[in-house]
């Protein structure tokens, strides 16, 4: 299980972790995520060894990577360019992203970052009324409170606006020994909002949005999520020509190691 580090285009230095050899599979987490706050990562990796080179890096400004103002959605598609060219060794590349990890995948696919293929969990879209759509000022909102030394206010935004978790509950997430891991990447889910853009909006996705992708995409949501989750997959897999829609076991916006590399490994293994 090597670890490494991989200089992206700006001078940032990104870590990742390794698992087994063969071509790579490069998983991206969503909103607050990183190596050591998402144990499931490890444990898919574990299983899938055996046949592929499985890396799992911490995005700018979390965990172990660093971090170079100021944010530009591009510059984390540079992120993962140099993910799959240093430590994947330039082979053919699956993508995986989780939730908002899944629009960065889409975004970078796009903007012509070298991708074979792309799995995709829940990714974010709301094109109806299946959920509230983010306000116009959310990315503000965002920066704003990290400006004036909320980041905690930052955390509660997301939770609640973006998460659609209720301001009871996450009052009292505030109160736990957790909060300050999550206040001290406060400043990257704004990085999230951004590569979201305008797919929470409410209304339908522009004909434009991700139009350059080609490749074979899986997307993916939980048999029993939120039905808001499960519309903006659908969304999204009716959006993308090349895409198949699977609903899989799990819950809580997740699922199970065992679940998510046999999907990936069937993905792989007929495209």
């Amino acid at each position: 299980m090597p670890e490494g580090t991989v200089t992206s285009a700006d001078g940032t230095i990104i870590a990742y972790t390794a698992w087994g050899a063969g071509d790579p599979i490069v998983l991206i987490d969503g909103a607050t995520g990183y190596r050591a706050a998402n144990p499931l990562n490890q444990e898919t990796a574990e299983l899938l060894a055996g046949e592929f080179l499985v890396i799992n890096y911490d995005r700018r400004g979390r965990g172990e990577s660093s971090d170079t103002p100021p944010y530009v959605v591009e510059r984390e598609f540079e992120d993962l360019e140099a993910i799959i060219e240093q430590a994947g060794q330039g082979r053919p590349a699956t993508v995986f992203g989780w939730s908002s990890g899944a629009n960065l995948a889409l975004n970078a696919a796009h903007d012509g970052v070298p991708i074979a293929r792309l799995a995709l969990f829940e990714p974010n879209a709301a094109i109806d009324d299946a959920r509230p759509p983010l306000s116009d000022d959310y990315v503000e909102s965002l920066d704003a409170a990290i400006a004036e030394g909320r980041p905690g206010d930052a955390v509660a935004l997301f939770m609640t606006a973006a998460a659609m978790m209720p301001e009871e509950v996450v009052a009292g997430m505030r109160e736990e020994d957790f909060w300050a891991g999550l206040e001290a990447i406060a400043p990257t889910i704004a990085y999230d909002a951004r590569q979201v853009g305008d797919a929470l909006s409410g209304k339908p996705l522009r004909p434009e949005l991700w139009k350059r992708i080609d490749i074979p995409v899986l997307v993916m949501h939980e048999i029993d999520t939120w039905p808001a989750l499960a519309a903006g997959s659908r969304a999204i897999a009716a959006h993308l020509p090349t895409s198949t829609l699977t609903p899989v076991p799990g819950e809580q916006h997740s699922t199970t190691a065992d679940v998510l590399a046999a999907a990936l490994r069937t993905f792989i293994k007929e495209n």
